[in-house]
């Protein structure tokens, strides 16, 4: 039906009814001096005219006055007339007054030749301009921000990484104008030897596989001066994902590293001279108790020189220094164990066990003042450790807890399963099953700034004569050695309680109880021919004497090569080779473990005040004589028939 009208009307009609359809557009026709001759729908909608109010009247009707006054209707007619097409961009006016941006084409209509008018056709574009000029401002001031920032660089590369803009904080930074670098590689800014290793070639490459490379460097000014930069380069990509290039900040960082670094020099001397300081402590406390002990004995010395001694002052005199020489090796311990480094012989055993009969030890060193109580649970609490220096550290807590109550007071030894180790003087907390120890005390406590330094070689709040200060960091030493912690809390006039953790052996068996060691009677040695091997002369001389006094036979060597030497030459004259562990050369380690190679039925002991290797990984299954060594001590090794 509609198909039919259409066709019933004529061309003109047809035309008519197609403008007036197109409501985005003003599409109209001009006479040939400019007056409005047709007018359509769109037309009425955006420019508020009917058709009957502005046919016949002149298209400059829409012009602003400013336009009219310049001559620009005038001019766009002139321009289609001559050049067959005018097309434009500009503000025009509606019937309210108000003024809209348009975008304007006129063409000339010419029939048989003559101008008869123009065709116009006029778009509201307000919209667009809007957010075109939105846009522009919008680059004009992140043009002008950028441009505005002088501390950091802050341009762009394309693709290869050749710049293509440039802002002045990235003159002021690195010294190029926008003339001189705009289209030069960025890699300028790189040192030779960061060039040469492909650094910007494989920023570049981070960037795209990343997302973003960010990193610190020296770069290179135009001048040629060196500076640090903070560089970040992120790829810049369109909406296809095609890469357009990288956006590039880099920032002098000079002044920042410089301070760091000066700042790092100055925690280095802060540290060394911490480390001299405390040397300068352990030290004086060395020097302090080994003066005293040496004191006691070169005083006993003296008086043994003098004649018609006493038989009863001679020994006691001889006692004097075999109890100081007693209480120096008790010194020369403390110090390895504080350092950890003491040799520890770590066996498996029931700490709960081995409470108890420290209990009677303790009773009889602490006085009667002072009440032990005991929570020692029935079950085992296994731990794998050097028992000897469990009894010294759980003895010197305890010591340290009676010296904290000088009125009396109570001590309560405890021991349990704990799941795991507290985060203990800056320290991160450990996981796993350990065994407590806790050592509590109700006496003065201590304060803050003493809590911090109790562990320290040589820090005591005791009288000179009441200890040596490395008590409580053989306890330190011991713990950290067997892998466990030591923690203390304390209040002042409350108490104090230190917890001793050591890793729990749950499920191992118990190491034998050695039979108790007794004197060895002179008369049950036998004679044996000995090879002492000592590279201190002093010591070598001293232990020839003293185990020719002791009725062996002794060959005296420096060396291990000078032993392997008598060894290769005779090994069937000597029944035993006591040696010194550390030695220029062949250490006595390795002198024993090529003996119990090349004569395994050659007995080997060692001997040594210290061996960091012994420290660590033992005596490797010989028989070991701490220096300074008894006769007592002698004595039991030359009794056994065992070693090597």
């Amino acid at each position: 039906m509609l198909s039919r009208r259409l066709t019933d009307l004529d061309q003109a009609g047809r035309f008519q009814l197609l403008i007036d359809a197109v409501k985005d557009y003003a599409i109209y026709l001009l006479d040939a001096d400019g007056c409005v001759a047709t007018w359509n729908t769109g037309a009425q909608l955006f420019k508020g005219y009917t058709a009957d109010e502005i046919i016949g009247h002149h298209f400059s009707t829409f012009y602003t006055p400013e336009d009219r006054e310049a001559g620009l209707p005038e001019h766009a007619l002139k321009t289609a007339a001559e050049a067959g097409r005018f097309e434009a961009e500009g503000w025009r006016v509606r019937k309210d007054g108000t003024r809209f941006w348009t975008h304007v084409v006129i063409d000339p209509v010419i029939d048989a030749g003559q101008l008869i008018g123009y065709a116009k056709i006029t778009r509201d574009v307000s919209e667009r301009r809007a957010a075109d000029q939105a846009l522009r401002e919008s680059e004009r001031q992140f043009r002008l921000l950028i441009q505005g920032v002088h501390d950091y660089a802050i341009y762009m590369l394309d693709p290869e990484g050749a710049v293509t803009n440039w802002n002045a904080g990235a003159q002021a930074i690195k010294g190029y104008t926008a003339g001189e670098i705009v289209g030069r590689h960025f890699s300028l800014f790189y040192t030779p030897e960061d060039r040469e290793a492909g650094a910007p070639a494989a920023a570049l490459a981070t960037a795209l596989r990343e997302g973003k490379f960010s990193g610190e460097a020296q770069r290179m000014r135009k001048n040629g001066e060196r500076f640090w930069a903070s560089v970040v380069i992120d790829p810049i990509h369109d909406e296809a994902g095609r890469l357009l290039g990288f956006a590039k900040v880099t920032r002098d960082i000079t002044e920042k590293r410089l301070a760091e670094e000066e700042l790092e020099r100055s925690r280095e001397a802060l540290v060394q001279a911490q480390k001299m300081e405390a040397i300068g402590r352990l030290t004086g406390g060395v020097a302090h108790d080994f003066n005293n002990l040496l004191t006691v004995i070169r005083a006993s010395a003296d008086f043994l020189r003098r004649p018609n001694l006493t038989e009863e002052k001679r020994v006691r005199y001889v006692e004097a220094i075999a109890e100081t020489a007693d209480r120096a090796a008790t010194l020369t311990g403390q110090l390895l164990a504080f350092a950890r480094r003491q040799p520890l012989q770590p066996e498996v055993f029931d700490v709960c066990a081995r409470l108890r009969g420290l209990h009677r030890i303790i009773g009889s060193t602490i006085g009667s003042s002072v009440v032990i109580e005991t929570d020692l649970p029935e079950t085992e609490h296994v731990v794998e450790a050097d028992p000897s220096q469990f009894d010294t550290a759980v003895l010197n807590m305890v010591i340290n807890a009676r010296d904290a109550m000088p009125r009396g007071g109570t001590i309560k030894l405890r021991a349990r399963i704990a799941n795991g180790v507290p985060a203990v003087r800056g320290h991160a907390a450990a996981s796993g099953a350990f065994i407590a120890v806790d050592i509590a005390d109700n006496g003065t406590g201590m304060p803050p700034e003493t809590l911090q330094k109790i562990f320290e070689p040589f820090f005591t709040t005791k009288p000179v004569d009441k200890g040596t200060g490395l008590g409580l960091s053989q306890v330190y030493g011991f713990a950290k050695q067997s892998r466990g912690e030591i923690d203390v809390a304390s209040q002042q006039d409350v108490g104090t309680t230190f917890t001793l953790y050591l890793p729990s052996a749950d499920g191992q068996p118990l190491t034998a109880i050695a039979p108790v060691a007794t004197l060895v009677d002179l008369s049950a040695v036998t004679a044996r021919r000995v090879l002492l091997v000592e590279d201190n002369e002093g010591v070598g001389k001293f232990a020839a004497g003293l185990l020719k006094e002791l009725g062996q036979t002794v060959t005296w060597v420096g060396d291990g090569q000078a032993a392997l030497k008598q060894l290769d030459a005779n090994p069937e004259a000597f029944d035993l080779v006591f040696s010194d562990v550390v030695m220029p050369g062949i250490s006595g380690l390795e002198l024993a473990q090529l003996i119990r190679q090349r004569w395994p039925k050659l007995q080997v002991v060692l001997t040594s005040g210290y061996s960091h290797v012994i420290a660590e990984q033992g005596a490797q299954g010989f028989p070991l004589v701490r220096k300074p060594y008894s006769i007592d001590g002698l004595l039991t090794i030359l009794a056994s028939k065992t070693g090597g």
